[in-house]
Parts: structure tokens; C-alpha cells; sequence
């Protein structure tokens, strides 16, 4: 299973969630899951949707600290999706690697993203990963031991 393009499935159904919040999650989840049955992770799709939902409140708050100089408003649609799937996995989710979380997010941000949604993602990951550094270290020591 490809993770990469499991982890693009879900940003794009966050990307459709955050441009058209009206819109049922579910039903995003189902047909992007669809488009893609046989090369995605369905499981790993829906945890990352299904847990930005959930987080979604506290993910959006962890951009406003983060980014302070950008408003959340200003923030491409892109750009938040890929930050609230990454601070999900960074924060909550304890099947990926705190390293291939902000790697990843960076690589969608370039493939995606502008020109400067990389350096943008990169900041604001590497932000959150220092407030949070002793929590996502526990987290990782819990899981590996």
C-alpha cells in the first residue's frame, strides 16, 4: 500500500472538508476512497479524516499559536489541510513517525501547494513539534517500547 498517495487521498477529501464545510465527511471519505481502492491504505485514509474531524478544533487552535502572523482565514485551503493531517499525526496519531509526518507534509506542500508552502509548513511543523516535543517523545517511546 502506498502511504504517500493514502496520505494525498485524505488531504484532498480535507481539502474538499475545509472548502466546503457543509459538505458530508463521509461521503468525501467513501468516493475518495473509491477513486483509489486498490493503491491506498483505506484503513490509514480513514484514520487521518476521521481524526481531523475529531481534532479539528484543536488543530485549527495549534495553527493560530503557530503561525501568529497568519491569520487562519489568509491560509490557503491547501496549506491548512496539509497542516491539520500533519499535527493529527504528529499529536494523536501513534502510527507515524514524528520525522515522516513533517516530511511528508513538506512534500505535499511543494506538490500542491505555492511556492512558499513548504518553508510555510515546514515553520509552523517545526513550531508545533518544539511546544510539543516531550508530549510526541513520550508517545513514540510508548508505541516503540
Amino acid at each position: 500500500m502506498n502511504r504517500h498517495l493514502s496520505r494525498m487521498v485524505a488531504m484532498q477529501a480535507i481539502y474538499e472538508w475545509n472548502f466546503r464545510p457543509e459538505a458530508d465527511l463521509t461521503e468525501i471519505l467513501e468516493r475518495s476512497i473509491t477513486e483509489f481502492i486498490d493503491d491506498i491504505d483505506k484503513d490509514f485514509v480513514k484514520s487521518e479524516i476521521l481524526g481531523v474531524r475529531q481534532h479539528k478544533a484543536e488543530l485549527d487552535k495549534e495553527i493560530e499559536v503557530n503561525a501568529p502572523e497568519w491569520p487562519i482565514e489568509q491560509i490557503s485551503v491547501v496549506d491548512k489541510s496539509i497542516l491539520e493531517i500533519a499535527i493529527f499525526e504528529l499529536l494523536y496519531s501513534d502510527d507515524v513517525p514524528p520525522r515522516v509526518s513533517i516530511n511528508e507534509a513538506i512534500e505535499l506542500a511543494k506538490q500542491f501547494g505555492n511556492t512558499n508552502s513548504g518553508k510555510f509548513i515546514n515553520g509552523v511543523l517545526g513550531s508545533i513539534y518544539t511546544n510539543h516535543e516531550s508530549e510526541i517523545k513520550k508517545k513514540e517511546v510508548t508505541k516503540n517500547g
